[in-house]
């Protein structure tokens, strides 16, 4: 732990289960469930969870946007499809990489880049 760092990250799920096995399938997340509302996560670059809610984190409410990591963005934006998520931007170029936005089965905006 680092003093004043942030260190975790906790999101919305109204679909708890099917969100866990999204992230579980796509970005080879492992939980830990604490009850039947809460489910955590490690090894992501910045441990978190979801809780049961119906709302959600979308960047048109003015939530922060958690950005993650590919090498390669085609498979992953497939990989992404293929298990119920929706792209809602798609890959644009943008100084430094190349991005694109994804929303979760919990309605969750996340984005992707990469630097390849």
């Amino acid at each position: 732990m680092q003093n004043n760092h942030i260190n975790y990250v906790e999101f919305p799920a109204s679909k708890l289960e099917e969100t866990k096995r999204f992230f579980r399938n796509v970005f080879e997340r492992d939980f830990v469930d604490y009850g039947t509302e809460y489910s955590a996560f490690k090894n992501a670059g910045l441990d978190g969870g979801f809780f049961k809610s119906e709302k959600s984190s979308l960047t048109y409410y003015g939530s922060a946007l958690v950005v993650l990591y590919s090498d390669d963005l085609d498979s992953l934006k497939m990989k992404i499809v293929e298990y119920g998520g929706v792209i809602v931007q798609d890959t644009f170029v943008f100084p430094g990489g190349k991005r694109f936005h994804f929303i979760d089965p919990s309605n969750n905006e996340f984005a992707v880049w990469s630097d390849k």
